[in-house]
């Protein structure tokens, strides 16, 4: 009997994960590097969750599991044991279930995984950690940075690339420029660190095709032109032997009509509110019903099960709800989780639903013309818009950043109250696989038919070696 020499051991695949938010097939043919790679790679239709928004489908796609087992019903929602909504938050602790690090890490002891910029990314188990956070300075400025692990990562990205563009992420002056910083700040950590997985979020698509809906020439422009941003990434992948995967969360569809759907339970005498200095504020504790929107989906919690038929019948007619789901229809959808509203709203395909609940605009909360994403009670995609009915909106802008650059406090009271400029919306599940989230993998084969969203981890656990 002879010694044999053991085999070389090979280490897991490196992935890089792209979020190209907005991603559909019809917008593809106006990217010709995600295009490319598709063609020497595979592609199809990705089924995507109820609702159909970031926070909700990024953590399906990360546990393999819907909303009703991992918790994240939407972008936010109402969370009863403070009285209060709260959307955006950023801690992981907020999603359950096995993450796909953890099941990584199982087959292989030491993988490495970066998250640049996906949700919940604060307080996750990964190597490297990059995700907007403002300053919050105690005189009420906000500033613009993000969080990083290991903390000297914040000050190397910012020396080589500069602050994280916050007022490019989000907002009026959202464009090109956040998702360029991230996808600079990728290809570091890609060539300093080499994660053997790195997520990375890209958010530019997310911003047009809400302005000007999906078919509109300037969106197609943003598809274009993202797609030129990632080429030396798409490069850079291809020179080190890394698979990419590129998925969506969502396509983005056209929407001419918004649904008040607060409004309508407040005229039922169903929500109630309370004032201060002359503006009206959500009471969420005393209300017997009301909505936190979020995109096409609305959850709507009552506070008592005796008012669920008061609150059906408040809605019954309000023009643009598509479906009304009670709790056989939320398990249906997989969204029967605690968390969910008691009754949760979809619109039709052409509507959206805005959060506002006060009846007269000047009693309107100081907040609704600000870009302030965690004090308002429900999703406003009017942010991303500047008052066109105002005259002086840009010197009024103007004169707050001026304020801001000297060190003193400011208000930048420019966003809105109308919401006919919005265009495009989702979360809706799509009725066009062509305005529907897909996958693209630069391995020929890996994608081969259609792929559920609790489908994604696995596949790339598969891709990477370890399943």
């Amino acid at each position: 009997m002879t010694d044999t020499a053991p085999e070389p051991s090979t280490g897991p695949t490196p992935l890089l994960v792209l979020d190209v938010v907005g991603l559909t097939p019809r917008l593809l043919d106006h990217m010709p590097h995600l295009k490319a790679m598709a063609q020497r790679g595979s592609s199809g239709p990705l089924g995507t969750v109820l609702p159909a928004v970031t926070c909700a489908a990024q953590s399906t796609f990360l546990t393999g599991t819907p909303p009703a087992e991992h918790g994240i019903v939407g972008n936010g929602w109402y969370f009863r044991e403070l009285g209060d909504v709260l959307l955006w938050r950023q801690h992981n602790g907020l999603v359950a279930g096995d993450k796909l690090w953890d099941a990584a890490r199982r087959a292989h002891p030491g993988y490495t995984v970066a998250n640049i910029c996906w949700w919940y990314a604060m307080g996750a188990d990964t190597d490297f950690t990059v995700t907007p956070r403002p300053v919050y300075y105690a005189d009420g400025r906000k500033e613009p940075d993000c969080y990083t692990r290991p903390p000297a990562l914040h000050d190397e990205l910012t020396d080589k690339f500069g602050t994280f563009p916050l007022f490019h992420f989000w907002g009026p002056g959202a464009d090109l420029v956040s998702s360029q910083w991230i996808i600079d700040a990728t290809r570091h950590i890609l060539d300093t660190r080499t994660p053997d997985l790195a997520l990375c979020y890209l958010p530019h698509l997310d911003y047009d095709l809400q302005r000007f809906g999906p078919d509109d020439p300037r969106s197609h422009q943003a598809a274009t032109a993202l797609d030129a941003a990632l080429a030396p990434l798409l490069d850079d992948a291809r020179r080190t032997g890394r698979t990419v995967v590129a998925l969506s969360e969502y396509g983005i569809t056209r929407v001419s009509r918004t649904v008040d759907i607060n409004r309508a339970l407040r005229r039922a005498g169903l929500l109630e509110v309370h004032t201060q200095d002359g503006m009206e504020y959500l009471d969420p504790m005393a209300s017997r019903a009301f909505a936190v929107a979020d995109h096409q989906i609305a959850h709507i919690y009552v506070r008592r099960p005796e008012d669920l038929d008061a609150t059906r019948d408040a809605l019954a007619d309000l023009d643009g709800i598509d479906q009304l789901l009670d709790d056989e229809g939320k398990k249906s959808q997989g969204l029967d989780h605690p968390r969910a509203g008691e009754l949760v709203a979809v619109a039709e395909p052409d509507a959206w639903f805005t959060y506002y609940y006060w009846l007269d605009d000047d009693r309107a909360p100081d907040f609704a013309q600000l870009v302030e994403i965690h004090r308002k009670p429900g999703y406003d995609p009017v942010e991303l818009f500047m008052d066109p009915k105002d005259p002086y909106v840009k010197v009024k802008a103007a004169g707050a950043l001026a304020r801001k650059k000297l060190g003193m406090r400011y208000r930048m009271a420019v966003v809105p109250l109308d919401p006919a400029p919005i265009r495009g919306s989702h979360g809706r599940l799509p009725d066009d696989p062509d305005d529907g989230p897909l996958i693209l993998c630069s391995t020929p084969s890996a994608v081969s038919g259609p792929i559920e969203a609790t489908d994604v981890k696995s596949l790339l656990l598969q891709l990477a070696g370890l399943h």
